[in-house]
């Protein structure tokens, strides 16, 4: 199934009394870049969550973050050094008995002083199959997100590729015609000026004429490379660069069939397949 590379989705549970939320934000990108942002003391874990994501995300931008946010009244993760607490009451009193205006010192000011609040140490090793799980659920989300937007994409383009083909057809349709009209403009012409001319020589002529414009082989190759396109998006899943290559192949096509036009109407069909090609363009980039 075709994938978008744009879309957001996140999980989050509570584990040991700390809600820990991943959010996972991507967006279209040539290649796979991921970037993962972690607490400092779950860091050892970040080659894990790497490795999960990049065998489920083939390309984009990957953005993803870890929130942790402890349970209110969880006063378990934080208690006072009481040894480095007693120590600095001493070397303050000492100083105030040197400073004999000094203001006292409040409690929040004292908790502020490094080591007298210290928080419980965490064992990352015994998160990581917790958070790994939980980070496995975001990533499927936002396959699941990256699908539904695929499949949108998908049939956006297969609308574009139907209006293709009814463009190409249109001018294979109008080649017979295109080939009498420009046997009687021919023919007007040496009318005007009343010129005799061997027949043989006139409809060998006409034939070098129509070989010059002769666009069954870009009409041919219009053709396989837009069935292609319509293959590769009900068969592939990382389908965004060959796609891509495709709509490269459909447009230089299309150039050289404009170039070999001698017919409005068919300069008309091919400026719309160039368009139809560029609408495409664009879902494509941001296609997986």
């Amino acid at each position: 199934m075709i994938r978008s590379m744009t879309a957001f989705a996140g999980s989050e549970a509570e584990i040991d009394a700390t809600v820990y939320a991943w959010e996972i934000r991507s967006v279209n990108h040539r290649y796979l870049d991921v970037n993962i942002r972690i607490p400092d003391h779950l860091r050892t874990l970040e080659t894990g969550f790497r490795s999960l994501i990049t065998q489920q995300l083939k390309r984009g931008k990957i953005d993803c973050s870890l929130n942790c946010q402890r349970e209110s009244g969880s006063s378990n993760d934080i208690h006072i050094d009481r040894h480095r607490l007693t120590a600095l009451i001493r070397v303050m009193r000492e100083i105030e008995s040197e400073i004999h205006d000094s203001s006292p010192c409040s409690a929040l000011e004292i908790m502020q002083w490094p080591g007298i609040i210290v928080e419980r140490k965490v064992d990352p090793d015994a998160l990581k199959d917790a958070i790994e799980n939980l980070l496995r659920i975001a990533v499927s989300r936002i396959i699941e997100c990256r699908e539904r937007e695929g499949a949108r994409l998908a049939d956006v383009i297969a609308d574009r590729c139907q209006r293709f083909k009814e463009q190409v057809r249109s001018v294979r349709l109008r080649l017979p015609a295109i080939a009498e009209k420009l046997r009687l403009r021919l023919h007007s012409k040496l009318e005007e000026i009343s010129a005799e001319v061997d027949p043989l020589r006139f409809e060998q002529e006409i034939v070098f004429l129509l070989q010059k414009m002769d666009v069954d082989e870009e009409l041919e190759r219009l053709t396989t490379h837009i069935v292609e396109v319509e293959r590769v998006l009900e068969n592939e899943d990382i389908a965004g660069r060959r796609l891509d290559f495709l709509l490269q192949e459909l447009n230089r096509e299309a150039n050289t069939l404009g170039s070999k036009s001698l017919d409005r109407e068919t300069t008309q069909a091919c400026v719309e397949m160039k368009v139809l090609i560029e609408q495409m363009r664009e879902q494509v980039q941001n296609i997986e």
